[in-house]
């Protein structure tokens, strides 16, 4: 059996989003987490279901019940891991490219979680059995540094500073063209493409608003090293802003313009730096990966044509 929770709205707490009220309750929970609850039917207003956005009324009761967490049924592996650094709360991994995050309709094996469920005895739980710990994540084929929430109270924490912006990400990637702007700030909605629902795009339809700030970092003509920093986490944000701009990442199979000058499977697309503050001790913390060798390949070859023209 789970566990029931049981709650009286008082008038001084009547106005306030159910989902945005119970998450204030529940401790080492996040809003998502609730809004799972209330969209499963496992929280009733008055003997009823309702919905996330509901205000709740001053008399009102509320039931919860929290299910009984399922067996994790994903196989550990043995997989190596670059661990960048791992405390009891968080763990900082610099991911390979090719390495899918989290298991998926296709992907069960192989994957950073099933080498997590090996190194780790413990993992937050609050993203569900298919994603322990995973706060964030990185598309299959981008490489570099990310976190992973090894207790539900670090989990909270680092959700929230993703929302909140304070934490922040820096990538570095290599682009088809010549940006002319030293620097800029893409700022376009993105949501499902509206032809191909495996692809994003910037759309102005049942999208969310983006923002990615570049900097370009090298020129090299026909190529350009950009700087990326995310302001907001949208599905392959960076891949579909540089896109939409006319500068897709080198090597996107999905995006890019499918001719592929380089021995690069995947894009071009490393996650270089991630600065957070420390779940517990709410030390700032960076963390850097450097760029992995087939990148530096490519940079290397890209510089070689520049010197000789």
């Amino acid at each position: 059996m789970g566990n029931e929770m049981y709650y009286h709205i008082s008038e001084s707490q009547a106005g306030e989003r159910l989902d945005i009220f119970l998450t204030k309750q529940i401790p080492d929970t996040s809003r998502s987490a609730v809004q799972r609850l209330i969209s499963s039917g496992d929280v009733k207003v008055n003997k009823k279901i309702v919905k996330a956005n509901y205000k709740v009324q001053a008399l009102d009761d509320i039931q919860v019940s929290i299910p009984e967490i399922k067996k994790l049924e994903l196989t550990a592996e043995e997989i190596p891991l670059a661990i960048l650094y791992e405390d009891n709360d968080i763990i900082i991994i610099n991911k390979s490219r090719g390495m899918v995050v989290h298991p998926a309709a296709g992907n069960y094996n192989g994957t950073l979680v099933n080498a997590l469920l090996e190194h780790c005895e413990d993992l937050s739980g609050i993203n569900g059995v298919a994603r322990p710990g995973i706060v964030h994540r990185l598309d299959k084929d981008t490489s570099g540094v990310m976190v992973v929430a090894k207790s539900d109270r670090a989990h909270v924490s680092l959700a929230k500073q993703i929302k909140d912006r304070t934490a922040s990400r820096r990538y570095l990637a290599i682009v088809y063209g010549n940006i002319k702007e030293d620097h800029g700030v893409i700022k376009a909605p993105i949501g499902r493409h509206p032809s191909d629902r495996k692809k994003m795009a910037v759309t102005f339809t049942n999208s969310k608003e983006a923002t990615t700030k570049f900097r370009v970092m090298e020129r090299f003509g026909d190529y350009t090293l950009v700087e990326c920093k995310l302001l907001t986490g949208r599905t392959h944000q960076i891949r579909v802003h540089m896109t939409y701009i006319g500068h897709s990442v080198v090597g996107d199979p999905k995006y890019g313009p499918g001719r592929m000058p380089f021995s690069i499977i995947g894009q071009a697309l490393h996650s270089a730096e991630l600065r957070i503050s420390h779940p517990v001790t709410e030390e700032i913390m960076i963390f850097t990966a450097p760029l992995p060798e087939d990148m530096e390949m490519i940079l290397k070859e890209l510089r070689q044509k520049n010197t000789y023209n």
